[in-house]
C-alpha cells in the first residue's frame, strides 16, 4: 500500500462523491484504473462537464485544451490537486498534495516529460502530458520489458505528440496495441494522410502508400526509421531453434537486410531481404498480404471428391476441418468417406475442434477435460494417427486477463482429457495470436493456427507471430459458387496435419529402433557396459569437449570408433509421443549418462557431478540469464516463473530441456534397476512414462517437496567441496552475465533463495499440471485390461 495513493483516493472520493456520474474508487492504496477514472472524473467536474464519465475522451480533452495547461498561476486549486494526485499515483513526486505547485513539483512534471520521450521539458503540464498522467500507461522500463522498444516508443512520442491524432503512449518497453497504432499512425503521417484522417487502421491509402516507400540496403531516413522500429517489435521470441534480433535504425544495413531474410523466412514470404510491401504488411498486421499464394486451407463445408480435386488444382495442400458439431448448430463436421476423398486427391487434413467457443463462460477447466475426452473420441473414431495434433479454438477476442482465469484453465483441462484417454493426440491451439503465445506458453500447445483474419481483435495488435505458429488464417473468400474457404498460410516443417489415417506406429519408433542397433553394436564390442556406451556414445559429439564431463568420464573412443566403422551415427532429436515435441537426443542421454555414472546421494539434499549433468547445469545457466537480465528483473521468483520450462520464451532451461532432464534421469534409474538401455527408453516411450514424467521426477529426485527442491537448488548454486563443480558453475554464469555479476554465493541469501524458490515451485507446478493425469490414465489402463480379458 502507497500512503500517496491512498491520500488520492480519499481526497477525490471526498470532493467529488456528489457529482452527478462520479464513481467512487477503492480506498486501498493501489494505483488502478479504478483510481485513474475517478481523477478523471473529478477534472471534468472542474472543466464543467456533467454528467461526469469514466473516460477521457474527446471531449474532455477539447475542455482541457480550450482551459489551458496547468502551472504554478492555475487557478483551480482542484485542478492542481489532481495533477499532484495522478503524479504520486504514477510514481512520481507529486508536491504537498494541497495543490502548491512549487519547483519541485516543476522537476518532476520535467522528468515525467523525459521518460515519455519528449524533447519539450518544462514544469507546465499541457492537455496531452495531462491524459497521459491519467492512464495507467509506464514510462519507465517494466520487468520483461526491452530497452529497444523504449526507445522507440520514446521516439515516437517526442516526433508525433503534436500531431493532432497522436496522444503519448507508454514507455514501458512492451509492444502493445496502443504501440502499433502509435506506429501506424506515424507511417499514415508520414505517407501524406491528413492528421485528421489518421486512424490508425490499415487501410487502402495506408497500403497505397507502403506499396510507394519499399525500403532496401543502402537506404536511409524516416521510412527505414519506422520499418526497422516494425521490425524490433516483431522480432520472434526463441522458438528453440534459432532467435534473430534487429535494432532500430535510420540507415538500412547488411544486419537489417540479414534480419528481414530471416524474419520473411519466418513468416512465408519472399525472401528478397527487401522491405517490399508484403514485407510492410506482414510487420504491420495479422493477416499480412492477404493476397499472398498458400498452400493451406480451412472450411466448414463438406470436402467431396470433386471439391477436393478442385482444391488440389488450385494450389491447396492441406484442410482444416472440425472433428464435432455442437447441437443446433451449423453443418460442419468431417462426414463418412471425406478423409478418403481428400487423400485421394493429395490433400492433407488439419483436424480442429470447436464447440461453440466464443463466449468467456465456453471456457473452464472442466469444459476443457470434457472436450480433451470428446476430442479424443471424435479423433480416434475418424482412425487418426498417434500424436496429431488438434487444434481447440478459441473463437474471441480474449483479453490477457481472460486468458489467464478461463482460456489457460481451459487447455490445461484439454491436455488432461487427453492424458486420461492416454495422450494419443497432441493439443494445439486456434486463436489470436496472444492467446496462441499464452496457451503455448502455460500449456504446452504444440502448434498455433491464428486467427488472422480477426485484424481488429486486440489478441492480434501489438503482438508478433507465436514462435511456434503453423497455421495463419488470412483470408475468407468464395471458392466457388456453393463453397467459401479460408485462406491459411503455412509454415514448412511444422505441422502440416495427416495424410493417412488407422497407422499403427508411434512418432519415437524409429529412436527406438536406432538405440536398439547401437545396443547391439556396443553388445558385439563385447567390453564394457553396452547400455553406458550407448549413453556415451550419442553424446559424444556434442559433449566430448565440454567442461563438465571431467566430473562423469570420457567416453570409450574405441567403442566410438567401432561403431562408426559400422555406419552408426548420433541421433539429433526425436518426437516425444505425449507432446508432440522434439526430444534433443544428445541432451537426454548426455543427463541419462550422467546419472547413471554418478547415481543419486543417499542424502536426498546432496548434490553431485550427475545433477550437474542434467537439471543442475540448466538451473546454473538460468540463474546466469537472471542476472544479465536483473535490471528488468529484480525478482529471481518472478524469473522463473516467466522463463523457467515454458515454450516460446528465450530461456536455457526451457519446456524441452525439463523433458530431456526429467527423461533422462528416468531411463538412467530404470537401467540401474536392471533394464537394458534399449528396455528403457521403449517403456518410457512406449509405456506411460511420458504420462507422469515431470512428477515422477520431482518425486524421486526431490522426494515431491518444494522445501527440497529449493534446498537442492541452493545447494547446486553455492556448493563448494567439488572445486571442478564451483570452477564449472563460474565460468557458465559468467559466461553469460559477464565478469562483474554477482556468483550466488555472493548473493545475499534471502534474494538466492527467492530464486531457488521460484524454481521449486515452478517445477511443483509442471507436474501439478500431469496430476490428474497418473490417476486416470492408470485406471484408464485397469480398464482395458478388463475389457481385454
Amino acid at each position: 500500500m502507497d500512503d500517496k495513493v491512498l491520500a488520492a483516493q480519499k481526497w477525490v472520493n471526498k470532493t467529488y462523491a456528489g457529482v452527478s456520474g462520479y464513481t467512487r474508487c477503492p480506498e486501498d492504496g493501489r494505483t488502478g484504473w479504478a483510481t485513474m477514472y475517478s481523477l478523471t472524473m473529478g477534472l471534468q467536474k472542474e472543466l464543467g462537464i456533467s454528467p461526469v464519465v469514466a473516460n477521457f475522451g474527446a471531449g474532455t480533452l477539447a475542455k482541457l485544451t480550450a482551459h489551458g495547461s496547468i502551472g504554478p498561476d492555475e487557478p483551480n486549486v482542484n485542478i492542481r490537486k489532481i495533477v499532484q494526485h495522478a503524479m504520486f499515483c504514477k510514481g512520481y513526486w507529486g508536491g504537498d498534495g494541497e495543490g502548491n505547485f512549487d519547483l519541485l513539483m516543476a522537476e518532476s512534471v520535467a522528468a515525467f516529460k523525459t521518460d515519455a520521450g519528449l524533447g519539450e521539458t518544462s514544469g507546465m503540464v499541457q492537455p496531452k502530458i495531462f491524459k497521459a498522467l491519467l492512464t495507467m500507461d509506464a514510462y519507465v522500463l517494466l520487468a520483461g520489458g526491452s530497452e529497444k522498444v523504449q526507445s522507440i516508443q520514446r521516439w515516437l512520442n517526442g516526433r508525433y505528440v503534436n500531431k493532432s491524432t497522436f496522444f503519448i503512449g507508454p514507455c514501458d518497453g512492451h509492444f502493445s496495441r496502443d504501440v502499433q497504432q502509435a506506429l501506424m499512425k506515424a507511417i499514415q503521417y508520414e505517407v501524406g494522410i491528413p492528421e485528421d484522417q489518421a486512424t490508425g487502421v490499415f487501410g487502402p491509402g495506408t497500403q497505397a502508400g507502403l506499396k510507394s516507400h519499399p525500403v532496401a540496403q543502402g537506404d536511409s531516413g524516416i521510412f527505414v526509421q519506422l520499418f526497422s522500429a516494425a521490425c524490433v517489435f516483431n522480432e520472434p521470441v526463441n522458438d528453440g531453434v534459432s532467435t534473430y534480433v534487429t535494432s532500430f535504425k535510420s540507415a538500412f544495413d547488411s544486419s537489417l537486410k540479414e534480419f528481414v531474410e530471416q524474419f520473411q523466412r519466418f513468416s512465408v514470404l519472399d525472401v528478397t531481404g527487401r522491405g517490399d510491401y508484403q514485407t510492410w504488411a506482414q510487420l504491420l498486421i495479422s493477416t499480412g498480404d492477404p493476397e499472398r499464394p498458400v498452400d493451406a486451407s480451412d472450411t466448414r463445408y463438406t470436402i467431396t471428391a470433386s471439391r477436393a480435386k478442385a482444391l488440389y488444382d488450385a494450389g491447396y495442400r492441406a484442410v482444416g476441418r472440425y472433428l464435432y458439431q455442437p447441437p443446433d448448430s451449423i453443418d460442419k463436421y468431417i462426414k463418412p468417406g471425406e478423409l478418403q476423398d481428400m487423400f485421394s486427391a493429395g490433400l492433407r487434413v488439419v483436424p480442429i475442434f470447436q464447440d461453440n467457443g466464443r463466449l468467456l463462460s465456453d471456457f473452464t477447466y472442466t469444459k476443457g477435460f470434457q472436450h480433451g475426452l470428446l476430442a479424443h473420441e471424435r479423433a480416434t473414431f475418424y482412425g487418426f494417427n498417434r500424436s496429431t495434433v488438434i487444434y481447440f479454438a478459441v473463437d474471441y477476442d480474449a483479453t490477457n486477463d481472460q486468458i489467464a482465469s478461463n482460456i489457460i484453465p481451459y487447455f490445461n483441462g484439454v491436455s488432461a482429457g487427453l492424458a486420461n484417454k492416454g495422450k494419443r493426440f497432441v493439443h494445439g491451439v486456434y486463436g489470436s495470436r496472444n492467446v496462441c503465445a499464452q496457451v503455448t506458453k502455460e500449456t504446452y500447445a504444440r502448434h498455433s493456427y491464428v486467427s488472422g483474419m480477426s485484424t481488429g481483435f486486440s489478441g492480434n495488435l501489438g503482438f508478433p507471430l507465436p514462435a511456434n505458429w503453423a497455421f495463419n488464417q488470412i483470408k475468407e473468400f468464395k471458392f466457388a459458387p456453393d463453397f467459401d474457404l479460408d485462406k491459411v498460410a503455412h509454415r514448412a516443417g511444422t505441422d502440416f496435419g495427416q495424410g493417412s489415417v488407422n497407422k499403427q506406429t508411434s512418432p519415437a519408433d524409429d529412436f527406438i529402433a536406432y538405440i536398439e542397433r547401437l545396443y547391439g553394436l556396443a553388445v558385439d564390442y563385447g567390453k564394457g557396459d553396452p547400455s553406458r556406451l550407448v549413453m556415451e556414445y550419442v553424446r559424444h559429439v556434442t559433449y566430448a569437449n565440454f567442461a563438465w564431463w571431467a566430473l562423469i568420464g570420457d567416453p570409450d573412443k574405441d567403442f566410438i570408433k567401432y561403431a562408426n566403422g559400422r555406419d552408426a551415427f548420433v541421433w539429433d532429436e526425436f518426437k516425444d509421443p505425449f507432446t508432440g515435441y522434439h526430444i534433443g537426443a544428445e541432451h537426454m542421454l548426455a543427463t541419462c549418462n550422467a546419472h547413471y555414472v554418478k547415481p543419486q546421494p543417499s542424502n536426498p539434499l546432496r548434490v553431485n557431478a550427475g545433477d550437474v549433468g542434467g537439471w543442475g547445469g540448466d538451473i546454473i545457466t538460468l540463474y546466469g540469464e537472471w542476472r544479465r537480465d536483473s535490471d528488468s528483473y529484480s525478482s529471481g521468483y518472478t524469473y522463473c516463473e516467466d522463463k523457467f520450462a515454458k515454450i516460446g520464451v528465450d530461456s536455457t532451461f526451457g519446456f524441452n530441456d525439463l523433458l530431456e532432464d526429467a527423461d533422462g534421469y528416468l531411463i538412467s534409474e530404470r537401467v540401474r534397476g536392471g533394464q537394458d538401455i534399449v528396455t528403457a527408453v521403449r517403456n518410457h516411450y512406449r509405456g506411460s512414462g511420458g504420462l507422469t514424467r515431470i512428477g515422477d521426477f520431482l518425486t524421486k529426485r526431490f522426494s515431491g517437496l518444494a522445501s527440497t527442491a529449493t534446498d537442492m537448488a541452493r545447494n547446486m548454486l553455492t556448493m563448494s567441496d567439488d572445486p571442478t563443480i564451483a570452477l564449472g558453475r563460474a565460468k557458465l554464469i559468467y559466461g553469460i552475465a559477464g565478469y562483474d555479476t554477482l556468483l550466488p554465493e555472493m548473493l545475499p541469501a534471502d534474494k538466492l533463495t527467492e530464486f531457488c524458490r521460484g524454481f521449486a515451485d515452478s517445477l511443483l507446478a509442471r507436474a501439478g499440471q500431469e496430476g490428474l493425469k497418473k490417476a486416470t490414465y492408470l485406471a484408464n489402463q485397469k480398464k482395458n485390461l478388463r475389457d481385454s480379458q
